[in-house]
């Protein structure tokens, strides 16, 4: 039986994937501290799968890996490493913790693979688009709802300068080039998915992250949203259905893609604007949508657009899910889950931080 390590495996993209594997009947390991909202419910639904008998839970900080965490990995055909500190908010406030997160957690874990006197798992990394930065150089025109790229049609190539802005982008970037550095210098089998705005079933969007889901819980539970920025930022949303697609179609190709980095994001035909969907969000679910604006937040891009010719190129992928379709099934989610979402939220008014 094929056996996977999921870091941050009770959260979003996590719990997504260990319900992929567990579907295939594999060995699912989550590690994990359920610190953030909504894990403890992830756990609980995955606890109700049909292969549920397949499904280890760790809890535990990467920081602080145990010999347990060490021998599962050992054990393990591939290792996605979700667990992360996500929100530029929080690592302007406390840059140490960010450090310690996101790039020497992701160290720690990359020393693990390269000592173990086991299995050596294919290493998968979560990486963002931040390690870009602002990307000031780059052309951009404004109109009434919307920024876009002037000569860039088909986004943000892998070969685009990097410039680690925030804290967050400087932990993460590290991270990112540590990943790859492991393939080149040790022979490790480490891919790395700077990835745009991913949304879907199960993402519980809080003050800093996760803005498409937000907007829809919002809308649908009559919060209010504060956006930064003036809400005519631009990104390429990405449905979970294909970034779990992504994972598993590189994982087949690890021999002949390891070491190399990939844009992984809607692409150019699944780009939207923070007004587009509060516009229809408010035509579709809730006239009476409170909307707040603040300023600018640091290192803010005001479009992202993934190339991923590479993707296509060298494992065969790219999106399925437009992001119309996308959107009417996490509202359909989000509606169906109205009880459990409103016992989440309560007392909270999430902000918007754009991500």
């Amino acid at each position: 039986m094929k056996q996977v390590m999921i870091t941050g495996g009770a959260g979003f993209i996590g719990a997504n994937l260990a319900a992929h594997y567990l579907n295939k009947n594999y060995r699912v390991v989550i590690y994990d501290t359920l610190g953030r909202n909504g894990c403890i419910e992830n756990v609980k639904w995955l606890g109700g799968h049909k292969n549920s008998k397949n499904l280890c839970l760790q809890i535990g900080d990467i920081r602080l890996p145990t010999r347990a965490f060490q021998q599962e990995i050992e054990a393990s055909d591939a290792l996605f490493h979700f667990a992360a500190q996500v929100a530029v908010t929080t690592s302007v406030t406390d840059p140490v913790y960010d450090f310690e997160v996101n790039a020497l957690g992701t160290f720690k874990l990359l020393e693990l693979v390269r000592t173990s006197k086991g299995k050596k798992p294919a290493f998968f990394f979560a990486s963002t688009n931040k390690v870009y930065g602002g990307m000031e150089d780059i052309r951009i025109i404004e109109s009434d709802d919307k920024y876009s790229y002037g000569d860039l049609p088909g986004g943000i190539t892998e070969g685009t300068n990097l410039d680690f802005h925030s804290p967050y982008g400087c932990s993460n970037g590290a991270a990112d080039q540590y990943v790859r550095d492991y393939a080149r210098i040790y022979g490790l089998d480490t891919v790395v998915f700077r990835q745009s705005c991913i949304y879907g079933y199960r993402q519980f969007g809080l003050e800093d992250q996760g803005w498409v889901a937000w907007f829809i819980i919002a809308a649908i539970l009559g919060r209010p949203i504060t956006i930064y920025g003036d809400g005519k930022q631009v990104r390429d949303i990405l449905f979970i259905d294909d970034l779990i697609n992504a994972y598993d179609s590189a994982w087949t190709r690890i021999d002949s893609i390891k070491g190399q980095i990939y844009n992984i994001g809607g692409g150019p035909h699944n780009t939207i604007s923070l007004r587009n969907l509060i516009s229809i969000l408010r035509s579709d679910v809730n006239q009476n949508l409170s909307i707040a604006n603040a300023g600018w937040r640091p290192g803010d891009q005001p479009v992202y657009v993934s190339n991923i010719d590479k993707a296509y190129r060298d494992f065969g992928w790219k999106p399925v899910v437009d992001w119309k379709t996308g959107i009417e099934r996490l509202m359909t989610w989000v509606r169906e889950n109205k009880s459990m979402l409103e016992r989440l939220f309560v007392g909270a008014i999430p902000i918007l931080f754009l991500v």
